[in-house]
């Protein structure tokens, strides 16, 4: 399999979302998820969006962010008939890479408690569970 990791580009939107779509992750296609979103998103200096594609075909995502402190593993998809041959292991070892490069140490993945595929891999690749942190949101509105 010829698969290519590069920086994802706008025009690659439409098929990313299809991705997403087909991987089930929570979509927020009027928020967080939007086109004008993922643009403002990607002029930050502290995001990392790459995608895998095989033939041109996007076939894996990650997205990765920065606070200063801890670099956030976040939107890591692949396709489903591309599973089990370290695609994911691959993008986030690529995204650690990335936010290393702006000198974060710690790296974090927020995982819904019923994705095992994701637990598991995320356990294999060295993270360490932490069942005493409780996660909180405020949100300006339900679409992001």
């Amino acid at each position: 399999m010829d698969v290519i990791i590069r920086r994802f580009r706008m025009e690659d939107y439409d098929r990313v979302i299809e991705l997403w779509q087909a991987c089930d992750l929570p979509l927020k296609p009027k928020g967080r998820d939007s086109r004008e979103e993922i643009s403002r998103q990607l002029r930050r200096p502290e995001i990392i969006f790459l995608v895998a594609e095989v033939g041109g075909r996007v076939i894996g995502t990650v997205l990765a962010s920065h606070d200063g402190r801890k670099g956030w593993i976040n939107r890591l998809a692949v396709d489903p008939g591309y599973r089990g041959q370290g695609l994911a292991r691959k993008l986030v070892r690529l995204a650690e890479q990335e936010l290393e490069k702006e000198g974060l140490q710690m790296f974090a993945a927020l995982i819904e408690e019923d994705n095992l595929p994701s637990i598991k891999l995320f356990e294999k690749l060295g993270y360490v569970y932490h069942p005493e942190i409780k996660y909180f949101t405020r949100k300006s509105s339900p679409d992001i």
